[in-house]
């Protein structure tokens, strides 16, 4: 709790000028608000119990100062809403900016974890909701207690034992609140979760549209988002029951001051010891700190969705970054390509990978991993990236333990090419300049060329400026890779990652891309991960791995002549189709 409202605290620090001001014409504003009443009552008593023509002579000196005073008013009123709010978007846009932030840093083990609709809901819902507590929150309990102390306070110069029944009946409100303050946090903290639920569905749902529709699933897609849409609402009904009860007994005690006025006033008026001129001043205060009170009562409401949203903000700002740079890492300069993993031990959780894996490969060198899905051809070369860490033994570049390397110039000297192409929403040319940031049209152009995309780019009406749709899904298959590969043509990396670049196309696509990819890994070394065997025929070395490990290595022709695993991964693929 300490930790989370210190972290709050921290955004303000940027805006403490507009936040100080903020409170001095809330200030004014409260002060305002309490002097009119002690101004009528001031009347009451001396100016209007005058002859009608000195009331005349003063009424003009009255106008001046009150419209004064009003106008001033107004001005604070303006600055609080208008530079007040904005001062609460600049926090969201800060914590937004922070999220943003440690979501890039974060590993893919988190990603592995968490669900993007989960990690939407975190970015925009929640920060609203903390925007509006930023703004709000502390400007109307500075408002409030100005206006329920100074109430109180002057009440007590008109008549102490009336004030003190009121008090009570406050005090009592009060502890009312805080008991059901608990229950209403409670039920916010659970719409959050239902309210990340409602987007992870959506999100699945719309990702997947295309698979959907292809098996008219619709129906069950409308089943599945019903089930987290209706969790919501039942969530959403216990939150309302929490807020009624809240708010109806909060309501209760403020018809219970009305109440006590009227009859201790009553009473008091009886005794002789309150003049009934001074029980309109206290109907005057009544309205002016019960406004107040139902401001907190709304507060409370907005604390808890403003602390459920923050408590949910801060705890992925608090998670642990596991891979980052090391405090004495140094940028990898001068790549030549030289790989080495030595005695490599990797597993997710439980689930060991491979254990005291050894690979090396020289500079300009050519390797393939094949074998089984699962067996750890993939993560093999996402350690390498560092998209993981190793848990025993060193993976090396040139002699260099990439732990030592900075994570930007690793992966800037690394290029990789997926069989799951993603296109960022834009132009061709957007997303081909994605592998070198401020690249000239003409390096667009010549990496298109490379890439043996440039005519295809050029029959377009838009050319290079078409817009490619969400992910690409204007193009087709060829196309997108093709796309991919020119991105990596232009980022220019020594060392080239295929992770089944081709095995998703159909054959004259694959034809064209096997063309590009043959240019691209030409002077650099290249690690290919293939399920099609007719790609790494001729590799310089092909490595079989499965869920045991390495269980062959050589070139192409040599683990044919060993006919073992390769072997017979080759003729079931080419010569064995009709015996399977």
């Amino acid at each position: 709790m300490k930790h989370i409202v210190k972290s709050f605290i921290s955004y303000y620090k940027p805006y403490k000028k507009v936040f100080f001001f903020d409170l001095f014409c809330a200030t004014i504003i409260s002060i305002i608000d309490l002097a009119f009443p002690q101004v009528l009552n001031y009347l009451n008593k001396t100016l209007y119990l005058s002859s009608s023509q000195d009331i005349m002579n003063h009424l003009l000196l009255l106008a001046i100062v009150l419209l004064l005073a009003y106008i001033i008013r107004a001005l604070c009123k303006y600055y609080v809403s208008a530079q007040g709010h904005i001062m609460g978007a600049q926090m969201e846009r800060d914590m937004r900016k922070d999220l943003f932030d440690k979501y890039e840093a974060l590993s893919f083990k988190y990603y592995d974890q968490n669900n993007t609709g989960e990690m939407m809901s975190k970015l925009i819902s929640d920060l609203f909701d903390i925007s509006e507590f930023a703004h709000h929150g502390p400007e109307n309990i500075f408002i409030s207690v100005i206006k329920i102390i100074g109430s109180f306070i002057l009440l007590f110069y008109v008549h102490v034992p009336l004030t003190l029944l009121l008090m009570i009946v406050t005090l009592l409100m009060v502890v009312f609140s805080f008991t059901q303050n608990e229950k209403m946090q409670e039920t916010f903290m659970d719409n959050r979760r239902k309210i990340g639920g409602i987007n992870a569905s959506l999100q699945d749902t719309l990702a997947g549209i295309r698979v959907v529709k292809s098996f008219a699933n619709e129906d069950i897609e409308r089943e599945k988002f019903k089930v987290s849409n209706e969790k919501f609402m039942a969530s959403k009904r216990r939150n309302y029951h929490a807020m009624g009860s809240f708010q109806a007994g909060n309501n209760f005690f403020q018809g219970l001051l009305y109440v006590t006025i009227l009859i201790g006033g009553g009473y008091f008026i009886a005794q002789g010891t309150l003049e009934p001129v001074s029980l309109a001043t206290y109907a005057l205060y009544i309205n002016i700190f019960v406004a107040p009170i139902e401001v907190l009562v709304e507060f409370t409401e907005m604390l808890q969705k403003g602390y459920s949203g923050f408590k949910r903000f801060m705890e992925v700002i608090d998670t642990p970054i596991d891979i980052q740079d090391s405090e004495n890492c140094h940028d990898l300069e001068n790549v030549e390509g030289v790989i080495d993993y030595k005695h490599v031990t990797f597993g997710y959780d439980d689930d060991k990978v491979f254990d005291g894996l050894n690979i090396h490969i020289d500079k300009g060198r050519s390797v393939a991993l094949v074998g089984p899905s699962g067996g750890g051809k993939t993560t093999i070369c996402s350690l390498l990236l560092r998209f993981y860490d190793v848990d025993e033994g060193t993976i090396e570049i040139d002699g260099q333990n990439i732990k030592d390397l900075s994570l930007k110039s690793l992966r800037k000297s690394i290029g990789i090419v997926q069989q799951d192409v993603y296109l960022f929403t834009g132009s061709i040319k957007d997303n081909i300049a994605y592998g070198r940031p401020g690249a000239t049209d003409e390096e667009i152009i010549e990496a298109a060329k490379k890439a043996m995309i440039h005519d295809f780019i050029m029959s377009l009406p838009d050319q290079y400026d078409t817009y490619v749709g969400e992910r690409g899904t204007r193009l087709s298959g060829g196309q997108k890779q093709r796309i991919s590969i020119a991105r990596i043509f232009l980022k220019d990396p020594k060392i080239l990652i295929l992770d089944e670049a081709t095995s998703a196309l159909d054959n004259e696509s694959e034809r064209y891309v096997q063309k590009s990819l043959e240019a691209l890994s030409k002077n650099r070394t290249c690690i290919t991960i293939a399920h099609r065997l007719s790609t790494i025929r001729n590799a310089d070395e092909i490595i079989v791995i499965n869920e045991e490990g390495i269980k062959e290595r050589g070139t192409h022709e040599e683990l044919l002549a060993l006919n073992q695993v390769y072997a017979r991964y080759y003729q079931l693929q080419f010569e064995g189709l009709e015996d399977i």
